[in-house]
């Protein structure tokens, strides 16, 4: 998979959109969160959003882009299991809805390697 040269600001910049998309539109990050999960899933959902804003700086920043795309990368995949409630749940969705939700399952490993790459290519 080959990646553009501005690779790491782009994936700053999703995470950061993802960041405050949890703290604009918190809800629908809530209903996403495994029951399995202590507390309550507002909190979960905050606590997502501080960390993809806390990996989307430091992948911006030169000094510490290969460790924050390397938490990024193991964040990708710490989700997964919230992308996968996500697409159980909405079973009983329109038909559109319901694909999007299965979509978002094998996009988790493209958001790996990508992440990967930018520390590996990162400078440090």
């Amino acid at each position: 998979m080959r990646f553009a040269p501005r690779s790491p600001r782009l994936l700053a910049g999703l995470l950061g959109t993802s960041a405050v998309l949890h703290f604009a539109r918190p809800r629908p990050f809530d209903s996403i969160v495994p029951r399995a999960l202590p507390g309550s899933p507002r909190t979960w959902t905050y606590v997502s959003g501080a960390v993809e804003l806390g990996l989307a700086a430091a992948i911006a920043a030169p000094r510490t882009r290969r460790t924050g795309a390397l938490l990024a990368a193991g964040f990708f995949a710490a989700v997964l299991p919230a992308n996968v409630k996500m697409a159980r749940d909405w079973d009983n969705r329109p038909a559109p809805l319901r694909a999007a939700a299965y979509a978002r399952l094998p996009l988790q490993a493209p958001l790996v390697a990508w992440a990967l790459h930018v520390g590996r290519d990162a400078r440090g």
